[in-house]
């Protein structure tokens, strides 16, 4: 997901703010559709699950390294990517939904400004919620 998150930040929204805003407006009004597909829940929701178990599963053993590491990356996924998702990025998707292409000039520069804003937080949180699964984990087989 994080990976996902991240090409958004670095070039999908870099070309959709290239085109008119009209153009912009409806593209990213597609791929707000289409991305709702069976793949992509099992992806979005599945990480979310997985960490859960996961913070669950490590709580009682914090202060080891490694089980520490990976509640930590968990909860800092849920709280990044996943949390920040849900409470910012997808009331700005649904809202753009049911904007009209005639509304597109005033709309969608403030849309692109607040949407890439967390969309750039989420994904450098996920950056870092990697980071700490991964060492976590890393710590766990070294034992």
């Amino acid at each position: 997901m994080t990976g996902l998150l991240f090409a958004f930040s670095n070039f999908v929204m870099k070309a959709l703010a290239d085109l008119p805003a009209e153009h912009g407006m409806f593209a990213m009004q597609r791929i707000n559709k289409t991305i709702l597909n069976p793949l992509f829940f099992i992806l979005f929701f599945g990480t979310p699950l997985l960490c859960a178990v996961i913070a669950l599963g490590t709580f009682n053993e914090i202060g080891e390294p490694g089980p520490t590491l990976l509640c930590l990356g968990a909860i800092t996924y849920l709280v990044g990517p996943f949390g920040i998702t849900m409470l910012f990025n997808v009331p700005l998707n649904n809202r753009l939904a049911n904007t009209p292409s005639s509304e597109a000039q005033r709309e969608w520069p403030e849309y692109q400004q607040k949407w890439q804003r967390w969309n750039h937080i989420r994904s450098y949180v996920g950056i870092l919620s990697i980071f700490f699964l991964a060492t976590g984990l890393s710590r766990l087989t070294n034992c």
